[in-house]
């Protein structure tokens, strides 16, 4: 059965994913890690579980989600993997970074190509699969991860609990991602756990019940 721990990270307060299994196996999932205490939370988290990351995955490459991920690379010998429309977004990183003030940014390793993230893509990994969902709207090619047998999504920045993501960023839109949270993931079973890009955990059947953005658009 897979576990799902995360970790707030860096000043956007973003959530960094581990995803492991009985064979300790795992996948490091948008590791945002950023000063040297974070990435020693990761990695001692990492130790004490005995894991041996195997994948190092963005949903999206916004800056807040690709600080880890020069590190997380270069450590665990790992290469980047992303859907091919984020690479625009990835490559904007040093930019942003200035914009927002971040020093000392890492820049990301370049993605490899025999390895960009598709729709309907496996992520395996130990005794686990991930289905790789095609959810753009919050930036141009953002993709979700869900695992039907253990009844969770790894959702990014596209669904928050009572809310939805921004889409006033580059590459974003507004009815684009409504249709990304409509037709993937609402047509998911309601005991789905979300795991977004921030804040906490919520369910599919909780959002399609209360969220009124998703209300607002169905009505």
């Amino acid at each position: 059965m897979a576990q799902v721990h995360y970790f707030a990270f860096n000043p956007f307060s973003e959530n960094t994913y581990i995803i492991y299994d009985e064979s300790n196996e795992c996948v490091i999932l948008d590791p945002g890690c950023y000063t040297e205490a974070e990435r020693q939370t990761l990695s001692n988290y990492i130790n004490d579980n005995n894991l041996k990351p195997v994948r190092l995955i963005n949903t999206h490459c916004h800056i807040d989600h690709v600080l880890g991920n020069y590190y997380v690379a270069e450590k665990y010998q790992l290469s980047l993997e992303i859907h091919e429309g984020e690479i625009p977004v990835l490559e904007s990183v040093e930019m942003v970074a200035q914009m927002y003030g971040i020093p000392q940014v890492k820049k990301s390793p370049d993605p490899d190509p025999e390895k960009f993230i598709s729709e309907g893509d496996l992520i395996e990994f130990g005794n686990t699969k991930l289905e790789a969902l095609f959810t753009p709207g919050h930036s141009p090619a953002s993709i979700s991860f869900y695992c039907e047998e253990d009844n969770f999504l790894i959702g990014g920045d596209v669904l928050f609990q009572g809310s939805i993501g921004r889409t006033d960023l580059p590459g974003g839109n507004f009815d684009t991602l409504m249709k990304s949270i409509t037709d993937k993931f609402m047509s998911l079973p309601d005991n789905v756990v979300v795991y977004s890009g921030h804040g906490n955990p919520t369910t599919i059947g909780v959002e399609r019940k209360t969220n009124q953005f998703i209300l607002n658009y169905c009505s």
